[in-house]
């Protein structure tokens, strides 16, 4: 029997990036923004850098261009009226401000955001917090000043799911970790000697299906509560057992299983347990995606090559959607529905494609050779996939008009794999 060693999901666990991130082309048009370090009225040092996480976060967008701060042109605190005129001489167009105070077992945070070029106070407020969720705080903040410039939702508040691999062959360990969406406060979800595949977040951030082969013969898929801990299988089915992908009511999850002879998608009624054959073919149909609650994408060779397919959740005829080359697979589908990002192959390899729905116009976003497994950002704005970089998978993000890429890899030298963004927190 295969030893799992599962891990609470609400295990406090020290504070620590475990995915490095670099920006290795950031958007041309960056927004400069003063980010001046909080004030502290306690004793000794603050229990957390707030203001540079908020810096990190914004930096790490592409779309914003913090001032060093060395070159910060005074350090005026939550409360302080800010002098307007030397904050524009300075280049800021923005100015964020704030302090952490204690306050019985936990802190009280404050900031507030201006506009030096209008003089005006954008936002600003203040709540309590306490030593495990300052740096969830410090998102916060992030998000609220992108929504307020950019008035897009911001995704620093959130989480990425993988699976990291490390031994040789043979002797392989295979985790499925939690990770901030700036790599800190990691959390082991699963450990196993056994391949873990195809993590997909539900719509309400707890709960995460996935492939499992600690059976050895028989892959199942798995649900998964990341808040208590526990889990059930859901389907293991004679032959493949593949690729979950949860309906947006977060009621269903669209699979792939072959018990019936070909490779096919079904969908499973979590509930009941009711089983649906949505796709009847002689080809291998797998990799569902839903595009709402009644319209499902997947990937098929029916056509003699991987392209994508849309069909109804309720079974019938599918409709071809890809045409450009002849290697398109893996989609993942925008929180609005409206682009289709893909494994797109060329003559130099597999990069990261995407199609608009309303308009049909196709765009590459990458340039590498081993890009798969996209995930879109709970905004829309970012998708991450994976990669490979000096020979070892790794992580890489890139905007939705590829004008933002970003490296991510393990700071322990290890491989990475199947990443997907969580939804928000509800």
């Amino acid at each position: 029997m295969v030893l799992l060693l599962l891990l609470l999901g609400s295990v406090a666990q020290p504070s620590r990036a475990i995915i490095e991130i670099e920006i290795t082309q950031g958007g041309e048009n960056a927004i400069p923004i003063a980010i001046v370090p909080f004030g502290w009225t306690g004793s000794g040092e603050p229990p957390e850098d707030i203001a540079g996480v908020v810096m990190a976060d914004l930096q790490r967008s592409g779309n914003f261009a913090p001032l060093n701060r060395q070159d910060l042109v005074a350090n005026p605190v939550s409360g302080d009226v800010p002098r307007y005129a030397n904050w524009r001489l300075s280049g800021a167009d923005f100015l964020l401000i704030g302090g952490t105070r204690p306050d019985g077992d936990g802190y009280i945070i404050e900031f507030q955001l201006y506009d030096v070029l209008q003089e005006t106070l954008l936002t600003g407020f203040n709540f309590q917090v306490t030593d495990q969720t300052l740096r969830s705080a410090a998102h916060q903040i992030s998000d609220e000043v992108y929504e307020e410039i950019l008035g897009i939702a911001g995704a620093f508040n959130t989480q990425i799911a993988f699976v990291s691999v490390e031994g040789r062959v043979g002797d392989r360990t295979y985790q499925l970790q939690l990770a901030d969406a700036d790599g800190e406060n990691p959390q082991a979800m699963l450990t196993s000697p056994r391949p873990i595949l195809s993590p997909a977040w539900a719509p309400d951030g707890i709960r995460i299906a996935y492939v499992s082969f600690e059976n050895r013969t028989q892959s199942a898929i798995y649900i998964q509560d990341r808040q208590q801990g526990s889990r059930v299988k859901a389907l293991s089915r004679e032959g493949i057992n593949g690729a979950p992908a949860w309906s947006p009511d977060g009621k269903r999850l669209a699979v792939t299983l072959s018990f019936e002879g070909s490779a096919d998608i079904y969908v499973l009624q979590i509930d009941s347990g009711n089983l649906r054959r949505i796709t009847d073919s002689d080809a291998i149909d797998t990799e569902p995606a839903w595009i709402d609650n009644d319209t499902i994408v997947f990937t098929s060779d029916r056509s003699g090559g991987p392209q994508l397919y849309e069909v109804s959740a309720r079974g019938g005829r599918a409709g071809r959607i890809t045409f450009e080359g002849k290697y398109n697979a893996s989609a993942t589908v925008s929180p609005d529905g409206s682009t289709i990002a893909f494994v797109h192959g060329t003559s130099t390899g597999f990069q990261i494609g995407a199609i608009d729905r309303p308009t049909g116009l196709f765009q590459t976003l990458t340039q590498g050779t081993l890009d798969e497994s996209p995930s879109f950002s709970p905004n829309g704005q970012m998708i991450i996939f994976a990669t490979e970089k000096s020979g070892r998978g790794t992580l890489g993000a890139v905007s939705l008009d590829g004008s933002v890429v970003q490296s991510l890899s393990l700071d322990d030298g290890g491989t990475v794999r199947e990443p997907a963004w969580s939804p928000y927190s509800q």
